[in-house]
């Protein structure tokens, strides 16, 4: 990736209210389906992002939340919004790489992850983050899923080469069993999730950057494939999905 499109990124990604889709009401509906959490859990969120369903989970429970992303700037972002929400007490963020998380084993009653856990892969992620619960322990993570069995052309085409190894939900399901967990639970976000606190702040990004770069075609080529995947959900969003995935380590 050029300079260019690197510095193009980081404006396109920057101070957005979320970055993926998820809404608090899907974040709560997730909670509700948990079994057996503790008064006081040691929570893990993983590719945290700015926080917002951080924040929700603190006002959800007593327990302490460990937040971690790769990003400083979203964990700024994070540390700032606790304190004017009140729930930095109960908030510890923490910089570091999802490939190689700095817990020991048998850490946290719950493992947290919105619109991240495709960085390392679904699979990947329930295996290697299994050994960080204690037994008993819950996890909740959305991720993309096919949401029919005749996907068009275009958006099956687009994902091909945006992420591959996008699945149906029952595959996504089977992976959990296999991976060593108790589905509880999982149901598909809503279209909103996807429209009010990231594609329409996204789209109004591109927009005022289009303008921004008009004359350097790099940059511009970086804004037109987000500007694609945004058009792409809006025409096919009956095909596709995130679905959050609630389960138990057994």
């Amino acid at each position: 990736m050029t300079e260019v499109k690197q510095a193009v990124d980081k404006e396109i990604h920057s101070n957005l209210p979320r970055e993926g889709p998820g809404d608090n009401a899907a974040t709560r509906r997730a909670f509700s389906m948990l079994i057996g959490l503790p008064s006081n859990p040691k929570l893990l969120d993983i590719g945290c992002g700015p926080g917002i369903q951080t924040i929700q989970l603190a006002q959800l429970t007593d327990g302490i939340i460990t937040a971690l992303d790769h990003e400083k700037k979203y964990l700024d972002e994070l540390d700032k919004s606790a304190r004017e929400q009140g729930v930095d007490g109960n908030i510890k963020t923490t910089q570091g790489s999802m490939f190689q998380l700095p817990f020991e084993a048998k850490s946290f009653d719950l493992i947290w992850s919105e619109g991240a856990i495709f960085i390392i892969g679904f699979e990947k992620g329930l295996r290697e983050w299994r050994p960080l619960l204690k037994n008993g322990g819950l996890m909740a993570v959305t991720h993309l899923a096919w949401l029919k069995s005749d996907v068009p052309n275009e958006p099956k085409e687009f994902w091909q080469g945006a992420y591959p190894a996008i699945t149906t939900i029952d595959e996504n399901l089977k992976i959990v069993e296999q991976s060593g967990y108790t589905t509880l639970g999982h149901f598909v976000l809503p279209e909103s999730a996807w429209w009010d606190e990231y594609y329409t702040p996204l789209e109004k990004r591109l927009a005022m950057l289009r303008e921004k770069y008009k004359d350097n075609e790099s940059a511009l080529a970086r804004i037109a494939e987000s500007q694609q995947e945004i058009d792409v959900y809006r025409t096919y969003s009956d095909s596709y999905g995130y679905v959050f995935y609630i389960m138990q380590k057994s």
